[in-house]
This record gives C-alpha cells, sequence and structure tokens, in this order.
C-alpha cells in the first residue's frame, strides 16, 4: 500500500513499523479503538516518512467506523470527524481541486479540517461541513475572492487561511462567529477597511492580518479578551486610539510599516501584561511620552522608523524583562543613559540615526550591558573617546561556541506572531534580520565623532562577529591588532578589513 522512507521529513518517527500482527490493534501507537466495540476510530500515521500512494482498494477504506485519520485522501468515510494532512516541506503534496471539493462534499461530519502546505491551487469552496469548528488552509494555493460562505459557519473556533492569494474585503458575515476565537488572514491580497465589527466578536484571543493592502483608520478596540493584535504591514492611517489600551489582556500589539501618524498613547505603558510592542516603520511624531509602570512585562519595544523626538524615556528603566529595543531612525535628542545598560535582559539595542551626542562616559558600575549581543549606536553625534569600560561590560561577547550546533533567537517567545526585525549594517552591506541569532554579536560606532585609540579590550570579545568603527577621527590601536583575528567583519576607516 506504501513505503516506509526515513528521509522523508526531520521529524521522522516510524510509529508503524513497531506494529505486530501477533497482538491487538488497539495497543499499536498511532491506532485508537472504541473502548466498547474495539473499533478503529483513529489512525494517525504522521511523522512515519510514507511515500506512494493509498490505492482505492486499500483495507484502509474498509474502516466504516474511522472517525480521525492522519494523513488520508478519501471522501467516502462519512463519519470522520477529524482530518489533517500537512507537509514538512511547503507544497510537497498536491490535492487536485475537484478531490477536493469532492472531499468535503461527502465528508459532512467534519469538525476539524487542516490541510497546512498542501498545494490546493483553488479558490475556497463554498460547501464545506457544518460541524466545522477549525479551518485551516494556511499555504494552500488558495486564490480569489474571500467567499462569505466561509464566514457563515457559525461554530468556527480557529480559521487559517494565511500565505494564500486571496482578495477582496473582509466579509461583514463574519459577524456571525460568535465563537471564533483565532482568526488568521495575513500574508494575502485582502484589503478594504477592518470592520468594526470584528474588534466585538466576544470570543476573539488571537487577530493577525499582517501583510495585506487594508487602509482607513483603526477602529475603536473595545474587545477585551483580544490577546495578540496584528495589523502591520498594510496602508493604515491616522492615529493610534488610546482604546487600545482597553484591551487589558494584551500580550501583543505591532501595528509597525503602516502609514499612522500622531503620538504614542500614554497608556500603553500601563499595560500589564503587554509583552511585545511592535510600532515601527510609521509617520509616529512627538516625544516618547509613554509612561513605562514598574509592573509592565515588556520584552520587546520598536520604534524604529518613526519621527520621534525629545529623549529616551526614563520609565524604559521600569522594564526589568527588555531584551530588545530599537529607537532607531528617529530624531531623539539625548545621550546613552546609562541605565540603560542596568537592564538585565537587554541583549539588543539599536539607537542608530538619531541625534544623539556627547561622549559616552566610562562607568565604574560593573556588569552594565553584560547581556548584550547587538548595539548600533552609528549615525549620532557623539564624541570623545571610546568607552574602555563598556566593552569590558560586554560579557555575553567574551563566550564563543556556547550555543554551537542549536539555534536559538533573541526574543523569539511569540515568533508564531511577531517577527523581531533589525536593521544593521553587516561587512559594508545594509541587512533586515527576520530574526536575531543569539550567536550572531554586532558592535557598530560608526559614523560619529569618536577619536582617541581603540581599546584594547575588544579583543576579549571573542564571539564578535562584526565591529564596524568607520566614518570617526580614531587612531587606531596602542597595540597590534592580534586579538581581533576573530572577528569576521573589523571596518576602521572606510574600508572593510575581513579578518
Amino acid at each position: 500500500m506504501f513505503t516506509i522512507n526515513p528521509n522523508a521529513s526531520y521529524f521522522y518517527n516510524p510509529t508503524a513499523l513497531s506494529w505486530n500482527k501477533s497482538t491487538d490493534c488497539s495497543s499499536w501507537d498511532g491506532v485508537h479503538c472504541e473502548e466498547i466495540t474495539g473499533q478503529v476510530v483513529e489512525l494517525d500515521l504522521c511523522c512515519n516518512g510514507l511515500e506512494g500512494k493509498f490505492h482505492s482498494n486499500s483495507s484502509l477504506f474498509q474502516l466504516s467506523n474511522l472517525e480521525r485519520l492522519i494523513p488520508a485522501e478519501i471522501s467516502h468515510l462519512s463519519k470522520l470527524y477529524s482530518l489533517r494532512i500537512r507537509t514538512v516541506y511547503p507544497y510537497g503534496l498536491t490535492l487536485e481541486p475537484y478531490n477536493f471539493e469532492l472531499l468535503l462534499k461527502n465528508l459532512t461530519q467534519l469538525s476539524d479540517l487542516d490541510f497546512d502546505s498542501v498545494n490546493i491551487s483553488s479558490t475556497i469552496p463554498l460547501n464545506f461541513s457544518s460541524y466545522l469548528t477549525s479551518l485551516w488552509l494556511r499555504r494552500t494555493k488558495l486564490h480569489g475572492v474571500l467567499p462569505e460562505r466561509v464566514f457563515h459557519l457559525s461554530n468556527l473556533e480557529i480559521l487559517h487561511l494565511s500565505d494564500n492569494s486571496l482578495t477582496g474585503p473582509i466579509p461583514s458575515s463574519l459577524s456571525g462567529l460568535q465563537n471564533l476565537y483565532y482568526l488568521y488572514l495575513s500574508s494575502n491580497n485582502l484589503n478594504g477597511t477592518i470592520p468594526s465589527l470584528i474588534f466585538s466578536l466576544p470570543s476573539l484571543f488571537a487577530l493577525d492580518l499582517n501583510n495585506n493592502s487594508f487602509s482607513g483608520k483603526i477602529q475603536e478596540l473595545n474587545n477585551s479578551l483580544v490577546q495578540f493584535l496584528i495589523l502591520s504591514q498594510n496602508n493604515l492611517s491616522g492615529q493610534i486610539a488610546s482604546t487600545v489600551c482597553n484591551l487589558k489582556t494584551m500580550k501583543l500589539v505591532h501595528l509597525g510599516s503602516n502609514h499612522l501618524n500622531g503620538t504614542i498613547p500614554q497608556c500603553l505603558g500601563e499595560m500589564s501584561a503587554l509583552q511585545v510592542l511592535g510600532l515601527n516603520n510609521n509617520h509616529l511624531s512627538g516625544t516618547i511620552n509613554t509612561n513605562f509602570n514598574s509592573e509592565n512585562k515588556l520584552i520587546i519595544i520598536n520604534l524604529f522608523g518613526n519621527k520621534l523626538k525629545g529623549k529616551v524615556p526614563p520609565s524604559l528603566i521600569n522594564c526589568r524583562y527588555l531584551e530588545f529595543l530599537d529607537l532607531g531612525n528617529n530624531e531623539l535628542n539625548d545621550t546613552v543613559p546609562s541605565w540603560l545598560g542596568g537592564l538585565p535582559d537587554l541583549q539588543i539595542l539599536s539607537l542608530r540615526s538619531n541625534k544623539l551626542h556627547s561622549p559616552i562616559s566610562d562607568s565604574r558600575t560593573d556588569n552594565l550591558f553584560a547581556r548584550i549581543l547587538v548595539i548600533d549606536l552609528s549615525s549620532n553625534g557623539f564624541s570623545g573617546n571610546l568607552p574602555v569600560s563598556l566593552f569590558k561590560n560586554f560579557q555575553d561577547m567574551k563566550i564563543i561556541g556556547e550555543n554551537s550546533g542549536t539555534r536559538k533567537y533573541v526574543a523569539d517567545a511569540y515568533s508564531d506572531f511577531y517577527t523581531n526585525t533589525l536593521i544593521v549594517t553587516a561587512k559594508g552591506l545594509k541587512l533586515e534580520l527576520p530574526r536575531v541569532l543569539t550567536t550572531y554579536m554586532i558592535i557598530d560606532l560608526s559614523r560619529n565623532g569618536f577619536e582617541g585609540h581603540i581599546p584594547n579590550a575588544i579583543g576579549d570579545l571573542v564571539g564578535l562577529c562584526t565591529l564596524d568603527l568607520s566614518h570617526n577621527g580614531l587612531e587606531g590601536f596602542k597595540s597590534n591588532m592580534s586579538p581581533l583575528m576573530q572577528i569576521q567583519a573589523f571596518i576602521f576607516s572606510e574600508v572593510l578589513v575581513t579578518l
């Protein structure tokens, strides 16, 4: 019927190889039988490395009481209520549009349908089971207008149609989804305004409309249950209404890469559950007058690419869990506050392209910026000598190879919802990092007015990948450069030196 290929998946776990004809199949891994009748009702074949086809005369199709099948390509198991077919690689499996519609037509009891990354290449059919509570068709090459029929499935709790080519507005029939918990429509070609009724759905927990063409203003936010709000990479305009702070349980707000203007609501810093605040690449102006109180749990603050002025807000000292702070490409006029170095978990600090100034004084306090991995102060107005104590305190940069073999990322707790993009310059190239590896360590102090010698303490930073000191008035090292041989790219004047 099928063969098992151990190279078919990274998640190879051949439970089927342990099946023994001499034992009761109810004891087999991946097989679940009804307790009274002993009939097979669930079959889980995921991660078995299956290849080939399920033939139409297979004994598998004689399991007429089967209720759960993972995976399957059949349409006459009328009692099936859960069907999940996923591929490790995008579009590794193709389901012809006709077979997709036939399957939906006959499986009228389905409550759970999941075809993640299966190539369907179809418009959205209209004959879904009315019992559906979960419809997961992410990355299936769906196209055409988003039909109202989908939003008439009143039992839906999860609707995931992201990473397709769907067009049109969100239908008003959305208001009928009173049980909807997750709504994922990101990375399509949807347009129009975001209907206000979407924020009145009583059960909505997560809303992801990232990377579409929605326009207009963000409507009043009244739903107290929403915890994840992702409206980034659209054409939204207007000001951020202070009603966003009515969402007391909100953990993540990402409104980046829109055309939002006005000031940042002061109350955002008072949302005690908020952990991710992404307002980057907008037209926000004024000072950062947000009052970050001592109860905040913020891990990520990204305000890159706005028109913010004034000082770095002193209340940031209350962000004890902060790992990622990007205030780059604004118009801040301040010195580098020494208290920033006292944030115990801060790993990424970008203040590039502002109007920051004055010498960075040497501090006698130990362990300032101890966990820093990326510090970017480029394109400002700093002057004076490079602070020796600053480099001596970069404790995590003095370690190399600790994470070898394991890919770990900075501030990665909500990577399914949010990508904490960082703009850096490395090896003379401007890069946009969608995620930052914990082994990727950068110091960029270029395009300032620093002078004097380069501290030899930099040589102790054995984990450092890129050091950019170009476009300053520096005179070089007091001794030879041998301590820097491990740095992949060292930029001293205007010339990149790859070591």
